[in-house]
């Protein structure tokens, strides 16, 4: 065995990695649908180079972006069937396979801080969730989720000036249940579109607006496509879970599974924060190119939250979000309020 230096890559990488003499490198590929500029493509992209440093090359990572290999709505399956060998579906996505992945998307959480969310999906809450994901999906969730950032209304003819502005037309979202019930709450028509086609279907006036955040509407520059209004209610945090396919976890040696979940550890709080950061920036890229944008008063949130809560019980039954960990999130976010 050809021994090779250590690799320390800061405290939370507790044990250095040791060179072993693999003939070939196991190669990654990855797959994502938003663009090269998209906070997420932009941190996956980070990972994949310095676990290949980290691994002293015995891993190769390779991004697909754009959709190039599959869309995110198609990813999950791929990964389940060993064509890809890392994803970070969005939760809404998951949803289909364990509900509990679109917690966020709880009444509860519309219009809250990010540190709201971040203690469910942080928490007992998120840990139960990628136990039912690793094992129904047999797929390895390295450690936290990759923050998206705050989705909210975005239109193009009509101007959103209130959440009354919503209704009557046909919004877009990204799939799962509760995106669609949010937009008939406000008194829209929901319509699912996968995301490497909204530019065009914006641009040909298939919806009148769509539900996303801030960066994915800037990196895709959907301002060429029509966009023109904007209205900032922070409806909820989606996130993205990433994720190894069975066959790839199983090349891995024990010392390299560390390194990776170590790895992991030690660089996704850099992507919240950047990704945080993103979101800022793209707010204001929208308000150059044109984007008018709205923002709904803290006590227009806490009402409609109120009225939203009402019903969370009915909405959890419809998202199939199992009594257990719906007391979970409620324990989690009654402790802070």
């Amino acid at each position: 065995m050809a021994l090779g230096r250590r690799i320390i890559l800061g405290s939370a990488l507790a044990a250095p990695f040791i060179r072993t003499a693999r003939a070939d490198p196991i190669k990654l590929r990855a797959s994502v649908d938003t663009t090269p500029s998209h906070g997420r493509t932009i941190s996956i992209a980070d990972f994949l180079k310095k676990l290949e440093a980290a691994s002293q090359g015995e891993i190769t990572g390779q991004l697909f972006d754009s959709g190039q290999l599959f869309a995110d709505r198609d990813v999950i399956k791929a990964l389940v069937l060993g064509q890809v060998e890392m994803a970070a579906p969005g939760t809404w996505l998951v949803s289909a396979y364990v509900p509990e992945a679109d917690m966020a998307q709880l009444p509860v959480f519309y219009g809250q801080s990010a540190d709201i969310t971040h203690l469910a999906i942080d928490g007992i809450p998120g840990h139960m969730v990628n136990e039912q994901v690793s094992k129904k999906l047999r797929v390895t969730i390295p450690g936290r989720w990759i923050d998206l950032g705050f989705t909210n209304w975005y239109g193009t003819r009509r101007p959103l000036n209130t959440l009354a502005d919503l209704k009557g037309l046909k919004i877009r979202n990204s799939g799962g249940f509760a995106q669609p019930w949010r937009a008939r709450f406000f008194g829209g028509n929901p319509v699912m579109t996968p995301w490497p086609d909204v530019p065009l279907a914006l641009s040909q006036g298939t919806f009148d607006a769509l539900q996303s955040t801030n960066e994915s509407c800037a990196s895709a520059k959907l301002w060429d496509a029509g966009l023109r209004f904007g209205l900032i209610d922070h409806q909820f945090m989606g996130s993205y879970v990433p994720m190894f396919s069975e066959s790839f976890w199983a090349a891995l040696t024990p010392s390299l599974r560390t390194l990776v979940t170590d790895l992991w550890a030690a660089n996704i709080g850099a992507y919240r924060a950047n990704m945080a950061t993103a979101q800022d920036k793209a707010e204001a890229d929208l308000q150059i190119h044109g984007v008018r944008l709205a923002v709904v008063p803290p006590e227009e949130l806490a009402e409609k939250r109120k009225l939203m809560v009402a019903d969370q019980a009915a909405v959890a039954a419809e998202m199939k979000i199992s009594t257990e960990i719906l007391d979970r999130i409620n324990d989690a976010i009654n402790a802070v309020n």
